[in-house]
């Protein structure tokens, strides 16, 4: 992954004998690695739970390399520290932003793509509008 590959390179910045403080490795990985992760976050209502947590699991292990912590300190903890949510709620909060945009749309064709009363579901996704 692209996360992966991403968070080696920079582990001369952010690992373990780095001599830059917390908030700078946070804000190289805002800057650098996040995005990666938040392109097309739109389309993740869509996506199975295995490949959200997948996503989840490499930002864990990017913000444990940054505050250097313990293998047994709970993520939890480490994203309130470092002022990070989760994936979930990420994607949550973008689709929240994406049907409010919709409400307040003044083209009538948008305003109608939240209207899913005759949508026949034969699967068990999730559409993005699903999430709010």
């Amino acid at each position: 992954m692209q996360i992966k590959e991403k968070m080696r390179k920079l582990y001369w910045l952010v690992g373990r004998h780095s001599e830059l403080d917390i908030t700078s490795k946070r804000l190289l990985y805002v800057s650098i690695v996040k995005p990666i992760w938040i392109y097309g976050i739109q389309l993740w209502g869509c996506a199975s739970k295995s490949n959200i947590e997948i996503i989840q699991r490499y930002q864990n292990i990017g913000l444990h390399t940054i505050v250097t912590a313990y293998r047994y300190d709970k993520n939890e903890i480490i994203q309130r520290d470092l002022k990070m949510t989760s994936v979930q709620d990420k994607i949550t909060r973008f689709a929240l932003k994406h049907v409010r945009r919709l409400e307040h749309h003044i083209n009538t064709a948008a305003i109608q793509l939240l209207d899913n009363s005759q949508d026949v579901r034969r699967l068990k996704r999730l559409k993005p509008f699903e999430l709010v």
